[in-house]
């Protein structure tokens, strides 16, 4: 119950924040309705048409409750870029978005944390150094540069791949290798120190003292220990993903949700822009709430 009260609390401050930040701006909300060419066309009555359709000039309490109204009826408003109801335009995006960060997350996990481990086992040695290396440059790419890049050698000069869209696996190999590569590092160097702590723990050295062969060492004694912080940080990317992928979602026209919040700032669309980062954000509170309530049981100690 106290788990639950504090991500409750947690929603409800995302909730809170994203109503009251637009409109704590310098000249209300009203300021990030279309472009300021248009808002200096518009007349006083005008101005005052918009504000009363959107409930700007009622009291904030008012304003406060029919925005929680809408956010459990999933009446998001209106986009003023197409006219479209905002639950359906995030409706629309949103599976293209899990589907690149699902995508991603599996290879990176996958060939991130054996590589880690991998490192680990062979620090002392030359190809342990040469991963090393490799993962901290890895982890520094920009991912917009690298994303251009492709572009320009497989879609350009190459022209193997699509380089826009989606709707084919094609489409996806030149965002999902964007993710991977500028990924792999952190999760390459995050199984790599995990691992080695637990190698140079107490028990795995009395283990090791007693005689236990090191492969045995390694399979029953290390690895399920040094992977236990990788599932946290697994169901913490996801939700920063879906985020981050704004990137690279607009460097190669993908239509998920990151492409569609960059159109919504682009075009001062207010009531998609508030749907956007709301969505974000539950996500990130959800992937927490899920790493929180799995990990105990996987780890016997955090039941304690």
């Amino acid at each position: 119950m106290r788990r639950i009260l504090e991500y409750g609390a947690v929603v409800v401050i995302a909730l809170l924040l994203n109503f009251l930040l637009p409109r704590a701006l310098p000249g209300g909300p009203m300021k990030l309705f279309g472009s300021p060419e248009a808002l200096s066309r518009l007349t006083e009555a005008e101005r005052a048409q918009i504000a009363q359709q959107y409930g700007f000039g009622r009291p904030l309490p008012e304003q406060f409750a029919d925005y929680l109204t809408g956010v459990f009826t999933l009446d998001l408003g209106t986009s003023l870029s197409d006219g479209r109801p905002v639950a359906e335009a995030i409706g629309e995006a949103l599976p293209w978005t899990l589907l690149l960060v699902g995508t991603s997350i599996v290879i990176t996990c996958v060939l991130g944390v054996a590589l880690g481990v991998l490192g680990a086992l062979r620090r002392r040695r030359g190809g342990g150094a040469g991963l090393l290396g490799t993962a901290i440059v890895l982890d520094s790419l920009p991912a917009f540069w690298l994303g251009m890049l492709l572009i320009v050698v497989f879609g350009v000069q190459l022209n193997v791949l699509p380089t826009y869209g989606a709707g084919t696996l094609a489409h996806l190999v030149l965002p999902v290798t964007t993710l991977v590569v500028t990924g792999l590092g952190y999760f390459f160097l995050y199984t790599r120190s995990s691992m080695l702590t637990v190698l140079t723990s107490e028990p795995v050295q009395h283990a090791h003292a007693r005689g236990v062969p090191y492969g045995r060492l390694v399979r029953r004694h290390a690895l399920r220990p040094a992977l236990l912080p990788v599932h946290t940080i697994v169901l913490m990317e996801i939700g920063f993903l879906a985020g981050g992928s704004i990137v690279i979602e607009t460097v190669f026209a993908y239509p998920g949700l990151g492409r569609l919040t960059f159109g919504a700032i682009s075009a001062r669309d207010y009531p998609l822009m508030q749907g956007a980062f709301l969505v974000l954000t539950l996500m990130v509170v959800a992937m927490n709430a899920i790493a929180d309530a799995t990990y105990p049981l996987l780890d016997p100690r955090a039941r304690q």
